[in-house]
């Protein structure tokens, strides 16, 4: 591990990055002056930089992974920022940011100053890999949520014929609907292989108390997969998507932080 004189400088500086990030790309938003994001997104290459170090001190110990919750935080914000970054490059996707920033900070507070009761040590490979997936799917359909949100408030102001700052940072309507199921695509596909991977090398799901988290997820699973059927079969677009897009969140953050508040708080 880095000392602790050191990963502090460096989480000072991240989050005093973000901070400032926030405040450039709202000022800049509000300016119109979309010219500004190229040197935007190199400035943010180097901040994921430092929040990737933070994550590599923050989870990675010398016998094995720490993944309590408010760690894990730190690596799903990560995550999602690093989606958002790499698809920026072909859609305008930088108002995501005014709300991934703040998250950004709040979760690096809390993994840095915040102590875990429990933390999960010598983990399987196997366990590892399964674990590295539920946290994939986790962060997209995480950015499906989020991205649904801002489709349907920019759908509300089109109808109402209002134009603001944030609406002239969005992509076309279309376009902001077909990323929203190619995230919710992919958040499924990868929520499939950890539930499969968790019924396969987990030995006794019962005995793990998770069986909470396994019903949950399943839920979750269904919506999503009776999402993407009502929406190539019945057409399926605006708030009734966004409704089903986060019902199946809210199935899979109550999985997750549901199960992780049993295990670590109320299990000691």
């Amino acid at each position: 591990m880095l000392t602790v004189l050191y990963m502090s400088a460096i989480i000072f500086i991240t989050i005093l990055s973000y901070v400032f990030g926030f405040f450039y790309l709202l000022i800049n938003l509000i300016k119109g002056l979309s010219n500004k994001f190229p040197k935007f997104q190199n400035a943010l290459a180097l901040i994921l930089l430092f929040h990737l170090i933070t994550v590599v001190d923050l989870v990675l110990l010398d016998n094995g992974l720490d993944l309590s919750l408010f760690k894990t935080f730190v690596l799903i914000a990560f995550i999602i920022n690093t989606v958002i970054f790499i698809s920026s490059f072909n859609k305008s996707l930088h108002s995501m940011y005014l709300v991934l920033f703040p998250i950004s900070i709040f979760s690096l507070l809390l993994g840095q100053f915040i102590s875990p009761t429990k933390t999960l040590t010598d983990l399987s490979l196997p366990i590892q890999i399964h674990i590295i997936i539920s946290f994939l799917s986790y962060s997209f359909l995480a950015i499906a949520a989020l991205h649904s949100m801002m489709t349907g408030y920019h759908h509300l102001q089109l109808k109402q014929k209002n134009q603001n700052f944030l609406i002239n940072s969005f992509p076309p309507l279309q376009t902001m609907e077909n990323f929203l199921f190619e995230l919710i695509w992919i958040g499924v596909v990868l929520l499939t292989l950890s539930l499969g991977s968790g019924f396969l090398f987990y030995d006794n799901l019962f005995e793990q108390k998770l069986l909470h988290k396994v019903i949950l997820s399943s839920l979750a699973w269904i919506t999503y997969v009776i999402l993407l059927w009502g929406r190539y079969q019945r057409g399926w677009r605006g708030n009734v998507a966004i409704a089903w897009t986060w019902a199946g969140f809210i199935s899979i953050l109550m999985a997750y932080v549901g199960s992780k508040i049993v295990i670590e708080f109320l299990l000691i």
